[in-house]
């Protein structure tokens, strides 16, 4: 009974910590006007097409990641998800002003979709480049060594292996985020054997290697769906 009350009243702790957050996050300061305009475009347009965008908190999150790229060593970010509105806008704002974000996507709507977001951003085209191509197949034209954020969206079947090529990919300091790769908690019910969760804790398990054989510093936060972040050093 007491530990039902203790978790029911960190639920509510935790929920009035996100709403301050988003309210202190809409205050022009933080957020001009275009970059909110662009925003909301960007959450209508993934809700209409069933997408899932990360929340306030994560999205500060990525844009104070792509701020640690100021150094200079960076040529920017990469967003892959369907949800680039969103998700790009975050990075974008925490982008130093010449870094690049390409957004990789094979559906050319969703695609057009996130170009629209940035230009209502105040964004101009050479601050995005867009690659409509699944992922996999695209991952290995990219420069390594390059980049200081890289945000996947993927199918916990193709975690492992976006690891596996995204990792060469990222500068010194340079970290990759995973979202919803913790499958909202599922992944420790140890009664839970389907292929997904089976695929999200091989993936789990890989970057552990990373940290053992590479250093990799593993992060696992309880935000969204459950988030990874992997940060070369």
């Amino acid at each position: 009974m007491m530990k039902c009350v203790i978790e029911t009243a960190s639920a509510q702790v935790f929920a009035q910590m996100s709403a301050y957050i988003a309210e202190r996050n809409s205050r022009d300061a933080l957020f001009p006007e275009a970059v909110r305009e662009g925003l909301s475009h960007a959450h209508v347009e993934a809700e209409e097409n069933g997408l899932r965008a990360p929340s306030a908190v994560v999205g500060t999150l990525l844009a104070t990641l792509a701020a640690g790229g100021a150094s200079g060593h960076s040529q920017g970010a990469v967003c892959v998800t369907p949800a680039a509105g969103v998700v790009g806008l975050h990075i974008l704002r925490g982008l130093p002003e010449k870094a690049t974000l390409t957004c990789i996507e094979p559906e050319a709507a969703l695609q057009n979709s996130a170009k629209q977001a940035f230009k209502l951003g105040g964004y101009s085209p050479s601050r995005a480049r867009f690659l409509t191509a699944r992922p996999l197949d695209v991952m290995g034209r990219l420069a390594a060594d390059s980049y200081q954020l890289i945000y996947a969206d993927v199918s916990p079947l193709e975690l492992t292996a976006f690891a596996e090529r995204a990792w060469p990919l990222l500068t010194a300091g340079g970290t990759l985020v995973f979202a919803d790769s913790l499958l909202d908690g599922t992944l420790a019910d140890a009664t839970r054997r389907d292929r997904d969760t089976e695929a999200a804790r091989a993936a789990d398990d890989y970057v552990d290697t990373l940290a053992a054989d590479h250093g990799a510093v593993v992060t696992r936060l309880p935000l969204d769906g459950g988030l990874t972040l992997v940060t070369k050093r």
